[in-house]
């Protein structure tokens, strides 16, 4: 029996894992729609989405084009569910499934190293878009972003080009977001010479709302508790089974943020929640920009181990404290495991960090009450 999008979802129906919503129905029929589409083209012959005809000659000159999806709600609606079961129903092996800040940190790495070529004369382009979009059609014919969203001018610039390049070449796409596409970049800087890629995006993709009224991420989250102390295996056993109820999956993949000039790394993300250790945000020379971005890339955060701070830890508590308020500022569900409960996380006798880490304190115990958890998720109010 072939697998289609709909044999997945009923899957997950029949194991108690989900329940029936006919607004993800609608948006099921739609993606098998597309699936099947692809798998009647079947794959390309040649890189680039280019098949090879019979005898090698040219494609018809009317070769049809293949709207891809996007799929845009708010917060908790199974978006990124549904965007995963095409991606496991879909038999091409030219595909490919990230979030959409790994994928632009992708991007910004590839322009790099385009500029390094360019100082020692070893590339034939005059820019980097070009072999950029060369590059990616070669690699895939499907991209499947997880929480597409534009706040930063650096992606704004390129982004047009970029994706008119890759739908040139049959590039399909289907993306996840919180906003539709018409309040991409919203307020942005010159955002008017971003419209363009608006309307384009809006001719190549299938723009789908997802309007269930319920937050199936709240519900889930709603039901147990959000921070566990102290942080021994019971708490890593609880953090893993509500991440497994978040997201369907045991474990995220990497993603990689590329900030100002440096990189940073979370390592384990899926469908808007991440997961990582106080060590890998808080013992590295990370800053305000690097948490507001990771605030606007994930609506639900783990923090595994928060240690109990004292003087000797000033810069991670200092960090500590940012992070927080990255994280308040945008109503990012915060879960986490401490050694200690959040009013003895940080002592010592002297200095500023006992004043601004009241502020913590004070916000930790909020984020954790039942209206902090029933807010919207904001964003744009760290951009």
């Amino acid at each position: 029996m072939k697998t289609t999008v709909q044999s997945l979802y009923e899957t997950l129906l029949e194991n108690g894992i989900i329940d029936e919503d006919p607004a993800q129905l609608k948006v099921v029929a739609i993606l098998d729609a597309l699936l099947k589409q692809l798998e009647d083209a079947g794959p390309s012959a040649e890189p680039g989405g280019i098949r090879l005809w019979p005898f090698k000659k040219a494609p018809p000159a009317q070769t049809p084009t293949v709207r891809g999806v996007y799929i845009w709600g708010p917060v908790g609606r199974g978006k990124t569910l549904l965007m995963d079961l095409f991606y496991d129903a879909l038999s091409l092996p030219r595909k490919k499934r990230c979030h959409f800040q790994e994928f632009m940190a992708d991007i910004h790495e590839r322009a790099f190293r385009w500029r390094q070529q360019s100082l020692t004369g070893t590339t034939r382009f005059a820019e980097p878009v070009t072999p950029i979009v060369e590059d990616l059609a070669r690699e895939v014919s499907v991209l499947c972003f997880d929480e597409f969203s534009v706040t930063d001018i650096a992606d704004a610039m390129i982004l047009g080009r970029l994706f008119s390049g890759l739908f040139q070449k049959g590039v399909v796409v289907v993306a996840t977001s919180n906003v539709e596409p018409s309040k991409l970049y919203e307020n942005g800087l010159n955002r008017n010479s971003f419209l363009p890629f608006i309307a384009e995006l809006e001719q190549r993709l299938k723009v789908v709302p997802l309007m269930t009224p319920s937050d199936y991420r709240l519900q889930k989250i709603g039901a147990a508790p959000v921070f566990y102390t102290p942080a021994d295996d019971y708490a890593k056993e609880a953090m893993d089974h509500l991440f497994y109820e978040l997201t369907g999956h045991r474990h995220g993949t990497r993603a990689v943020f590329n900030i100002k000039g440096h990189r940073f790394e979370i390592p384990e993300a899926i469908g808007g929640v991440a997961r990582c250790s106080f060590s890998d945000l808080c013992e590295r020379a990370l800053g305000a920009s690097d948490y507001m971005a990771l605030a606007r890339a994930y609506h639900t955060l783990f923090i595994d181990g928060v240690p109990k701070m004292d003087i000797e830890m000033r810069n991670e508590a200092k960090r500590f404290t940012l992070l927080v308020d990255a994280l308040y500022n945008a109503r990012v569900k915060l879960v986490l495991s401490a050694e200690t409960n959040v009013q003895e996380l940080y002592y010592a006798a002297t200095g500023p960090e006992i004043f601004e880490f009241d502020r913590t304190v004070s916000r930790l115990i909020e984020m954790r009450s039942r209206d902090y958890l029933n807010a919207d998720y904001s964003p744009a109010a760290v951009a």
